[in-house]
């Protein structure tokens, strides 16, 4: 879709790039022309998307960090600041989930999850835009959401307000940031094959099934075609697109929310058992919910 070329002479720094939708962006914009930062909390991955790009006659650096420390925010836009001298784009991928009822999540689990995806989100931006700002240069910000940051669902609980309070930072920062000439945008990519997510998020075949029937596409996404839209997103020809969230999900999301894994029926509170719900359970009102 794009020219080759299109990020020479620029730098992309990408969090969660050792494997999945990161890795796949790496790839792409370095083909594209960009030298690329990949950060995440695994060398070994890093190290092998670095590889791929330098196989390829592309240059990259790998950054082991975790965005839910400011300090390795810093480490990390140092790292590339000194490596290459500039960074034009960042996208923030980097990223955790699982599926747990609301009232099993642990405080630990949410607090994991929100700050990996809204903390590590705030974290990134704020650390590469004040360099932007500081230094006047223009610049690229692309975060990665998911379609339930605005239907919710169940399940998910941390990571759809996590990742709602993504979309309102992509929102914020886009109107506050333009007079910089800074852009910010959101991708809400669907239900994609060869993902870290799809192993936590639908692990089982009778549940990827039943998914995919759902899907009015027909088919799964896979992480090229993301990253092939990510491309687009942070190159010159969406350069009048700011605060926008892009959705790619082959149509998911225009019926129900990206995940809605069957649901237990509703308990009743202790002694709040009536008439008609024998052992105090009873589906919730409207009958039973699932997918």
């Amino acid at each position: 879709m794009l020219p080759e070329g299109t990020f020479a002479g620029q730098v992309a720094l990408i969090t969660g790039g050792g494997t999945g939708l990161g890795r796949a962006m790496a790839l792409e914009l370095a083909r594209l022309g960009a030298r690329v930062v990949v950060a995440s909390r695994k060398q070994e991955n890093l190290g092998r998307v670095v590889r791929e790009i330098e196989a390829a006659g592309g240059e990259a650096l790998a950054v082991p960090m975790d965005v839910r420390n400011p300090e390795d925010v810093d480490r990390t836009v140092r790292a590339a600041l000194e490596r290459f001298g500039r960074i034009d784009h960042l996208v923030n991928n980097a990223a955790g989930n699982f599926v747990v009822p609301a009232e099993e999540l642990s405080i630990n689990g949410w607090n994991a999850v929100v700050g990996i995806v809204l903390n590590g989100t705030f974290y990134m931006s704020r650390a590469v835009g004040r360099h932007w700002i500081h230094t006047g240069q223009r610049g690229n910000i692309l975060n990665i959401v998911a379609t339930y940051a605005w239907t919710g669902g169940p399940g998910v609980v941390h990571s759809a307000a996590a990742k709602a309070g993504v979309v309102a930072l992509t929102r914020t920062l886009a109107v506050e940031w333009a007079r910089y000439g800074i852009r910010v945008n959101a991708l809400a990519p669907g239900v994609v094959d060869g993902t870290g997510a799809a192993a936590q998020l639908w692990p089982e075949e009778a549940t990827r099934q039943r998914l995919l029937g759902e899907v009015p596409a027909g088919r799964f996404g896979t992480p090229e075609e993301v990253a092939r839209v990510a491309a687009f997103l942070l190159s010159p020809y969406a350069g009048y697109i700011t605060g926008e969230v892009l959705v790619q999900d082959g149509g998911l999301s225009l019926g129900k929310p990206l995940l809605q894994p069957p649901l237990s029926p509703f308990r009743s509170p202790p002694g709040a058992e009536g008439p008609g719900s024998p052992n105090g359970t009873r589906p919730p009102a409207g009958g039973p919910r699932g997918v």
